[in-house]
């Protein structure tokens, strides 16, 4: 016995209606005949958005839609590609917010949590995903947000068992597009896990051993975490609002793009990219 019962998805009509068309284009570069998908580029939208937004288990996705499962995990992998490919470049992200007329960026690292992994690391008795930090499985993602906290861009994934300063050197493009950014005394904020890359990324100051920091280095770190703990609010807007966030049962290699494919949508359903 099964009981039927109506929901209703917290989007705007707008943003189901943006994914769909993508969606209806991506059928139409593929060259898939009318009639020949079980459903339709709207369907389709809903299913994505209720997987991102609400977390839907793909079992239930599959069984809401009378579709089977494999096909519900085909429409989801499909939607997650094309609305990563939306997602912004981060030179095309930072040349945004110097138009917008940011003062300064946030660089913050999060850990995307999963349990579909197991995987060796390079150190023996080490799994790859293993964070010792957080004590859990999950991919590292450097999120670049403004000074109010929102979310410019994200990057590509990378094995929760490296820092955030090894997985920002892992990104080739990130260092130097940083550097061009602060060389227009536009500063780049970061906590102390980017200390080794204090030349670009502006950080606070760190007690010395057997030692204090001065009046003026307290007043510096003072103002710099206000700033920071603002931008830090990428990392939790992205969390709270996209439950599949929260922990991935996907491959983790595609912690990226899924990401990717969570800021366009918030791009899209607060009509703000910078």
């Amino acid at each position: 016995m099964s009981v039927s019962y109506t929901a209703t998805l917290p989007v705007r009509d707008q943003t189901v209606l943006y994914v769909s068309s993508l969606l209806h284009a991506e059928r139409a570069r593929r060259g898939s005949r009318k009639g020949s998908r079980v459903l339709t580029p709207f369907k389709q939208a809903i299913v994505l958005l209720r997987w991102f937004l609400d977390g839907t288990r793909v079992k239930q996705l599959a069984v809401d839609n009378e579709i089977g499962k494999s096909t519900a995990y085909a429409y989801l992998h499909e939607g997650i590609a094309v609305l990563a490919a939306e997602a912004p470049a981060l030179e095309s992200a930072l040349l945004a917010a110097k138009m917008a007329g940011h003062s300064h960026i946030s660089i913050d690292g999060t850990l995307i949590e999963t349990d579909r992994c197991r995987t060796p690391g390079p150190t023996k008795g080490v799994d790859l995903w293993w964070s010792g930090k957080h004590a859990s499985h999950g991919g590292n993602i450097q999120v670049i947000t403004a000074p109010d906290g929102w979310p410019l861009w994200t990057s590509d994934v990378r094995p929760g068992r490296e820092h955030d300063t090894t997985a920002l050197r892992e990104h080739l493009e990130i260092l130097p597009a940083l550097t061009t950014w602060i060389a227009e005394n536009r500063p780049t904020l970061g906590d102390l896990g980017y200390e080794g890359e204090a030349d670009t990324i502006t950080i606070a100051f760190k007690k010395p051993t057997c030692g204090e920091l001065t009046e003026e280095q307290k007043s510096h770190n003072k103002i710099h975490n206000g700033k920071r703990a603002i931008g830090e609010r990428g990392n939790s807007l992205l969390k709270t609002t996209f439950k599949a966030l929260r922990n991935i049962s996907l491959c983790p290699w595609r912690i990226g793009p899924i990401v990717a494919a969570a800021l366009v949508i918030l791009h899209i359903e607060h009509d703000r990219t910078t």
